[in-house]
């Protein structure tokens, strides 16, 4: 059950674009008592906007599983990066610094996105900061990396495979190539990045299946542990694929199973 939203930031977020100083980033807590784990859920939308069947409906279903979820408002168009990174990062560390507040777990906390909420969840998992125990800000004194990461049909690289117009919102109108590289997910992963689900559809004609397949090749590079599932059948945008429960629906409990596996 969701309750209030929290603020991640007192005052002007970082990175704020002019005009949209006092677009506060949120996170809306969908708690389930005694549970110690949870799952922060990033919806998609392009970096052009969040997409709701991608948001609460999902912190729901983690509900009905006996995880507890927070639904992150991350900043977007026009916002540019590293705005969403930032509230990303953040979303992390107001959790694994209010973990006791919440009854779960400081090492317990994993992110999920959807599309380009999944690149986010990518760029969370590869590009996360140490916490600096001498920071004024209790926030910033624990680490930003979440400790599971599952990437629904998400947007990973900034190039030739790459959603165009995640690239554009996020990135800006013919952005320098060390920018698209560090914004290429797929090439920031190390023995470091957190255990990952992934999965996609072949028929997804919105961000080809080559981005999840590139990021799985690259966590076995780098000899990091993860599940990848890719299905024949289904459109861009499926959130919960509801309406497809004996095919590609079954990502659904697929990823509970590994997240149970996981000590989720």
């Amino acid at each position: 059950m969701a309750v209030q939203s929290i603020n991640l930031w007192s005052g002007v977020p970082p990175y704020a674009a002019a005009g949209l100083e006092d677009d506060s980033p949120t996170l809306t807590p969908y708690l389930v008592e005694g549970a110690d784990s949870c799952v922060i859920v990033c919806p998609g939308g392009g970096y052009c906007h969040l997409a709701d069947h991608e948001g609460g409906p999902v912190a729901e279903w983690l509900n009905q599983a006996g995880i507890s979820a927070f639904v992150l408002k991350y900043r977007i168009n026009p916002h540019r990066q590293p705005a969403a990174l930032s509230d990303a990062r953040r979303a992390v560390q107001y959790v694994r610094a209010n973990s006791d507040k919440y009854g779960i777990l400081p090492n317990k906390i994993a992110m999920l996105g959807f599309s380009a909420g999944g690149h986010l969840t990518a760029s969370a998992g590869t590009m996360w900061v140490e916490g600096d125990p001498e920071n004024v800000d209790p926030l910033e004194r624990v680490s930003s990396r979440p400790d599971r990461i599952v990437l629904c049909y998400p947007v990973i690289t900034m190039e030739e495979y790459g959603h165009q117009g995640s690239k554009d919102a996020l990135l800006g109108d013919k952005p320098d190539e060390e920018l698209v590289r560090q914004y290429s997910t797929e090439r920031q992963v190390t023995s470091k990045t957190p255990p990952a689900f992934i999965w996609h559809t072949h028929e997804d004609a919105a961000v080809p299946l080559q981005n999840s397949l590139e990021m799985s090749l690259s966590l076995t590079k780098a000899g990091v542990p993860h599940e990848l599932h890719v299905f024949e059948a289904g459109r861009h945008g499926l959130g919960l694929a509801e309406e497809m429960e004996e095919t590609t629906g079954r990502w659904k409990g697929l990823c509970i199973s590994w997240l149970k596996q996981q000590g989720w």
